[in-house]
């Protein structure tokens, strides 16, 4: 029992991801930290606040509501989202795009049901294997083969 929890524990993707998520906390403690520190006063100045919005606040019936705190938190998540987004996601995708292999086409993959009989033949067959009917070659099928067009 304790030798498939070691060995859970020292599989390379649960150690990446313990990785991930202390310096996803760390990044999310330095990203709320700048948030307070410089976005929530100059939006507080904006809006005719005393600097800071994160004390606002409003009652009901003796009961306070703090909104400030939760608008100065989704603030620090969607600067969070922003630079991950911007700062990694994007420029992965395009490496990732740049060193992609191009996938080769399986010709034989794409079925569609023949009109005459109802079986399936492949998209770009021109004949049904089944009842020797002429079909017309579906074009997106034909044009991904890259086959010359016949008429």
């Amino acid at each position: 029992m304790l030798n498939g929890f070691k060995d859970f524990i020292l599989r390379g993707n649960v150690i990446s991801m313990a990785i991930g998520l202390a310096v996803g906390a760390a990044f999310t403690a330095v990203v709320t930290g700048f948030s307070t520190a410089f976005i929530t006063p100059l939006i507080g100045l904006a809006t005719g606040s005393v600097g800071d919005f994160s004390a606002a606040k409003f009652a009901v019936q003796g009961t306070y509501f703090p909104y400030g705190k939760f608008l100065a938190a989704a603030i620090a998540f969607l600067i969070t989202a922003a630079v991950l987004y911007f700062c990694v996601v994007v420029p992965m995708t395009k490496v990732q795009n740049r060193f992609a292999k191009e996938e080769e086409v399986d010709i034989k993959a794409a079925l569609r049901d023949c009109p005459r009989c109802y079986s399936a033949i492949p998209a770009i067959a021109s004949r049904c294997g089944h009842c020797t009917s002429e079909v017309e070659p579906d074009p997106e099928a034909l044009s991904l083969t890259k086959l010359p067009v016949q008429r």
